[in-house]
């Protein structure tokens, strides 16, 4: 079924596709002339395909549940926020926030991604082609951030139990985000990864971070500090 943005409302639009039921035939949609229009495609919950062909605004695809979703063209901030499961690929950039606070599913970004992505992310997994702005996995708890390129200042900062897989350089580390070992274990979850996503990439080429946990317990010795 094609819905042409410039025809239908986007109210309509989304009610549609958050109606589909488990038995329903139509499962395949196509979205065009989206036009930048914002909280597109939100809410799905089922086993269905949405394409957009177009740049999208605002938390595209947020909330995701099971739904395959590919923007084919630019994102605005927030997309796939919230993301339970299901795939959402972006075939362009991503603005800032990608991923934010997602439980888990898989979000590609075959383009670049800015400040903030995967920030508080819960579980879900990204793949950005590209690279990442500032603060990326801010306060990640969990999942695996993989960046092919590089990535800008703060990156991990205040990581909890995420996992970061990073090809190119970071500008800088944030607070408590270290370098760890690769060990046979995580070359394995890289490899699925970017299998998953459809991206070529050595992955002899990339460390992985975390958390040294040190922010996980107060430190006596810094009560003066506050």
């Amino acid at each position: 079924m094609v819905f042409d943005l410039d025809e239908t409302e986007l109210r309509e639009v989304n009610s549609r596709l958050q109606a589909v039921k488990p038995k329903d035939n139509m499962r395949d949609f196509l979205l065009s002339n989206p036009r930048g229009k914002h909280n597109l495609a939100v809410g799905l919950d089922a086993d269905m395909r949405a394409r957009i062909d177009g740049h999208v605004g605002f938390y595209c695809a947020g909330m995701n549940k099971r739904a395959e979703i590919v923007v084919n063209g630019h994102a605005g901030p927030g997309v796939a926020e919230n993301m339970m499961s299901g795939t959402v690929r972006v075939r362009g950039n991503a603005s800032q926030s990608a991923g934010a606070t997602g439980h888990g599913g898989l979000l590609v970004i075959e383009g670049d991604a800015s400040s903030r992505c995967g920030i508080s992310m819960k579980g879900i997994d990204i793949v950005v082609a590209g690279s990442v702005g500032h603060m990326s996995a801010f306060m990640a708890q969990k999942g695996h951030l993989v960046i092919c390129g590089d990535a800008g200042g703060g990156l991990g900062d205040s990581i909890y139990e995420a996992v970061i897989f990073l090809r190119g350089k970071a500008a800088s580390l944030g607070a408590d985000c270290v370098e760890k070992e690769m060990r046979p274990e995580h070359r394995e979850t890289l490899e699925r990864l970017l299998r998953e996503a459809g991206i070529e990439a050595d992955p002899a080429e990339f460390r992985r971070y975390g958390s040294a946990r040190t922010l996980y317990n107060f430190q006596v010795d810094n009560a003066d500090a506050l």
